[in-house]
């Protein structure tokens, strides 16, 4: 009998899965799909000469994380790989705000907009760097974060105090025209923001943004190096050396609970899996309360809260083998991993409302990821493995363009 069976072999899982086993525990992990990973696979499906990721791609929280870097995955074969630039935001005029690892490089690009943003982007990032610790220590502490929410507190007090809280929960729209004279700045915090789906208009949109612009500027947007797979496959081999278990191909169907505890799984094969200590789920809240979890073990208010969740907005993803590299006619945007495709701050605030009201953008924001140009080893030298992903409505109720 293990001491705790996760379900689910997606990154938290697996991160679960080897903290449990660091403290002395023996672990089982059962995964309902052939593959482990989750989101965090690649495959060679457009060409057998690409690697094409499946689903995401860049991890710049993962290349901050304390939690991840404790694990010391690069000893179970984890590389890391970065673009030369972090992530550019082309403009259909030419300029482009370009993103990049060395601060005086980030700040030239956004002096190029409008004189004084690039003095506006160094105090920005020194604000970032006297609270970037215990930030940090903050978002990958189990809830609450007590002691590190109290060093944050110290440190916010010292960068600004209630000034910057202030600048955290602005929209990031907003943010950017306080922040910034010229569009440079506001673009790279306002596509940020995007990636959590939080339109420019967004209560909090701004904190996202600053904090996602920081993490590139700090850390990048590294790639694992071979595939988005890799990072999985180095947590498995982790797991499995300090006696952990992996099996795939089976799907828990249901946690059975005796006196209010979990004290094993129900396989679709039929077997059950008693768990001595501990139950985890790396699944979705309704997949967990509203199928694996019998109801009447939980609590009312739960399943009432329960109706109110809501799931983002859908993902479309298109891939490509490049047979060379894309002609961008802003000179930026050739050497970033990421690139924004949206022109100007008002394109994604109408790209966003589209979206809110149920409809398929016109006009829609892309992200783009250059993955040869972040790893070579993605495709043939020469070439581009490259991809793009945009969202639209999980409940299609019209069509924003003009043919209906």
């Amino acid at each position: 009998m293990p001491d705790a069976v996760v379900i689910g072999a997606g990154p938290n899982g697996l991160v679960a899965a080897n903290l449990l086993a660091d403290a002395g525990w023996s672990v089982e992990v059962l995964e309902a799909q052939d593959v482990p990973g989750g989101a965090v696979r690649h495959d060679r499906g457009v060409d057998p000469a690409y690697v094409s990721d499946v689903f995401s791609a860049f991890y710049p929280l993962a290349a901050a994380s304390p939690v991840l870097a404790g694990l010391r995955l690069h000893e179970h074969g984890l590389r890391w790989s970065h673009a030369p630039q972090v992530l550019a935001h082309p403009l259909l005029d030419g300029r482009c705000a370009v993103l990049s690892r060395n601060v005086e490089e980030t700040a030239r690009s956004l002096e190029a907009f409008a004189p004084g943003d690039g003095d506006a982007w160094r105090a920005q990032v020194d604000v970032w760097e006297k609270v970037r610790a215990p930030l940090l220590d903050a978002l990958f502490t189990p809830f609450p974060p007590v002691r590190a929410g109290a060093r944050l507190a110290a440190a916010v007090r010292g960068a600004g105090g209630l000034r910057l809280a202030r600048t955290m929960l602005l929209p990031v729209r907003r943010l950017g025209e306080e922040e910034f004279a010229g569009e440079g700045g506001r673009l790279l915090l306002a596509g940020n923001a995007l990636h959590a789906d939080l339109a420019p208009e967004a209560a909090g949109s701004g904190g996202f943004g600053w904090l996602m612009t920081m993490l590139g500027q700090t850390y990048g947007f590294p790639v694992p190096l071979g595939g988005s797979g890799e990072l999985s496959s180095a947590l498995v081999r982790r797991l499995e050396s300090r006696g952990g278990t992996l099996r795939c191909g089976e799907r828990v169907t249901g946690v059975v609970v005796r006196g209010d505890r979990a004290v094993a799984v129900r396989t679709a094969g039929g077997e059950t899996v008693p768990a001595h200590r501990a139950v985890l789920a790396d699944v979705s809240a309704p997949a967990l309360y509203g199928e694996l979890v019998d109801q009447r073990h939980l609590p009312g208010q739960l399943l009432a809260d329960l109706r109110r969740f809501q799931w983002d907005f859908a993902t479309f993803k298109v891939d490509w083998a490049l047979d060379g590299p894309v002609p961008w006619s802003a000179e930026g945007a050739a050497s970033a991993g990421t690139v924004h495709v949206a022109d100007g701050v008002d394109a994604l605030t109408r790209f966003a409302s589209q979206l809110s009201m149920g409809q398929v953008p016109d006009r829609p924001f892309a992200l783009f990821g250059q993955m040869t140009t972040a790893d070579r080893t993605r495709s043939p030298a020469g070439t581009e493995s490259a991809w793009a992903y945009t969202h639209v409505p999980g409940r299609v109720r019209g069509d924003a363009g003009d043919d209906g």
